[in-house]
């Protein structure tokens, strides 16, 4: 794509969770590269993550800081699901809705106002404030289009399939039957007339309402599930955008000295010989996970990155992300552990790389497909 639209301001509003915030931040890297200017809702703790594509962006991508609201179950200081666990959904999606206000001040005090927004998926309610505004939402999904076919369906249809052991989803390409503990967690623990799970239904039911879907995915991945929704929501306004973390030219990246040494590391290491283990932001392991693990990869014999989160204190304390004693010294040259966070783009592209553990998020999925592991 090399059309350029210029001074065409539009705003981005990420969901602060790992998984649905790199991608949407990717995306305003490309659009910016074809001359929009970019607005970016962020709450104060989550600014960090904006510092490179501000550095590359310095006149076309500027951010919207609004303070956090408070939740009882969100502790103060918490901004991110990455600190919460995947059960902080629920209190994160409700808190976020209270930044409605705030927004529709900043549109209608602007002297030159975003003309569309591009939210994510667990943002629905800015459909309302879209319309109130009388622009274009745009709904992001971090993921694929099989799963916004499965969370249309469900969702429009979620009294009469809660009661099912179930499910099946006839009209979908491949008629796939899936029991109901394999359907999405928000949808297994809506509860009717519970205010606050009347509020993601209508979030959830608002994201195929929106004027369009962008998908962090293709057409050569997910094609027939475009289709479907094209068909199902009777225009074409679905646009498959991805994958949006493609190495190279053009991309954000993070240049730390640890991952100098991690890179220099890998480039010692002979061709496909590396598993890289990681298993997202959200997922701490057990202390009998974390010594099952360790212990395979100790007697595997094999060279691996090994991505750990660590947790609270207190979960630590627990014994979750505990990495066994010892381990990383009997194992020093031929593998490293790194805490928190990798450069996994980096990491998977590689051709030291040979294997990818994984929890299977998407970006996980769609990265290991672009580097090939």
């Amino acid at each position: 794509m090399s059309t350029t639209v210029n001074n065409c301001h539009i705003l981005l509003f990420p969901y602060p969770a790992q998984g649905h915030m790199l991608p949407l931040l990717h995306l305003a890297h490309r659009l910016s590269l074809h001359g929009l200017t970019i607005t970016i809702v962020i709450t104060p703790k989550n600014l960090p993550y904006l510092s490179s594509l501000l550095s590359s962006h310095p006149s076309s991508i500027t951010p919207l800081i609004l303070p956090f609201p408070s939740h009882p179950s969100i502790p103060p200081g918490v901004e991110n699901v990455k600190d919460l666990g995947h059960s902080g959904n629920l209190p994160m999606l409700t808190s976020l809705s209270k930044l409605h206000d705030p927004l529709l001040h900043w549109f209608n005090s602007h002297p030159d106002p975003p003309v569309a927004i591009i939210s994510d998926f667990f943002l629905g309610w800015t459909l309302h404030l879209a319309h109130q505004l009388n622009i274009p939402r745009l709904v992001f999904f971090p993921s694929g289009a099989f799963l916004a076919a499965i969370d249309d369906y469900v969702w429009n249809n979620v009294e009469q399939l809660k009661t099912l052991d179930q499910v099946e989803l006839s009209a979908l390409p491949g008629s796939h039957v899936f029991k109901s503990h394999h359907l999405p967690s928000l949808f297994r623990l809506y509860k009717k007339s519970d205010p606050d799970w009347e509020f993601v239904k209508d979030l959830k039911l608002a994201n195929t309402k929106s004027w369009g879907c962008v998908f962090n995915s293709f057409e050569a991945f997910e094609g027939e599930y475009m289709d479907y929704l094209k068909k199902k929501l009777s225009h074409d306004q679905i646009f498959g955008v991805g994958p949006l973390n493609l190495p190279g030219p053009g991309n954000l990246g993070s240049g730390s000295d640890l991952n100098e040494r991690l890179l220099t590391w890998l480039d010692g290491c002979p061709k496909a010989s590396v598993v890289y283990v990681c298993f997202g932001s959200q997922k701490l392991l057990k202390r009998e996970q974390m010594e099952a693990l360790a212990l395979g990869l100790e007697k595997s014999g094999t060279r691996f990155v090994w991505v750990v989160k660590t947790g609270s204190t207190q979960e630590r304390e627990d014994g979750f992300g505990n990495v066994p004693d010892g381990f990383e010294e009997r194992l020093a040259g031929r593998g490293l552990v790194m805490r928190e966070w990798a450069p996994q783009v980096s990491i998977l592209s590689h051709e030291a790389a040979g294997g990818f553990l994984s929890h299977c998020g998407f970006n996980s999925v769609l990265e290991g497909i672009v580097g090939g592991v």
